[in-house]
This record gives C-alpha cells, structure tokens and sequence, in this order.
C-alpha cells in the first residue's frame, strides 16, 4: 500500500480534505521516526514494532568485475510484526 492510499482510506473513513489527510499520515511517519531516533524503537501494540539497526562496515565483492569494495557503515529500519497481527 502507498502513502496515496492510505491517504485515501483516511479520507474515506473520516470525511476529511485531502490535506488533512495527507497531513495525518505525514505526522504518523514522523512520530514513528523520531521514536526510533529517540528511544531506538517504537512500538505500536497489536501492529509491531520499529526499531533502529546499525550495518557496521564490511567488504563485499562487485559482480560485474569480482573485485573488492569496501561497503560503508550504515543505519536502517526493521519492522517486527506483533503476534496479533501475524495471525
């Protein structure tokens, strides 16, 4: 599902303008971000949790040639579904 969607199904369910509701889903995904840049994870129960994983550096191989590069640090999102919404 894209952000346009869930922009969407808000103004569906509420009756809200399209700023409104694309202003909604902005500050949702905003929260989300900066819980997992304060705390390191945010949990929504009954959905997941977000959490921050750090990748350190590594080296890896180019297919195309085979030879060596150095793949830098980086940082990314996981998402871990809750039992709830497994089943």
């Amino acid at each position: 599902m894209s952000k346009a969607a869930i922009s969407k199904a808000i103004r569906t369910a509420t009756n809200c303008t399209v700023a409104q509701a694309d202003e909604a889903v902005d500050a949702v995904l905003a929260t989300i971000l900066e819980g997992v840049n304060a705390d390191g994870r945010f949990g929504l129960i009954g959905f997941g949790t977000f959490s921050k994983s750090d990748r350190p550096a590594r080296q890896g191989r180019n297919p195309r040639t085979g030879n060596t590069i150095e793949i830098a640090a980086s940082s990314t999102i996981k998402f871990k579904a809750s039992s709830t919404l497994k089943k």
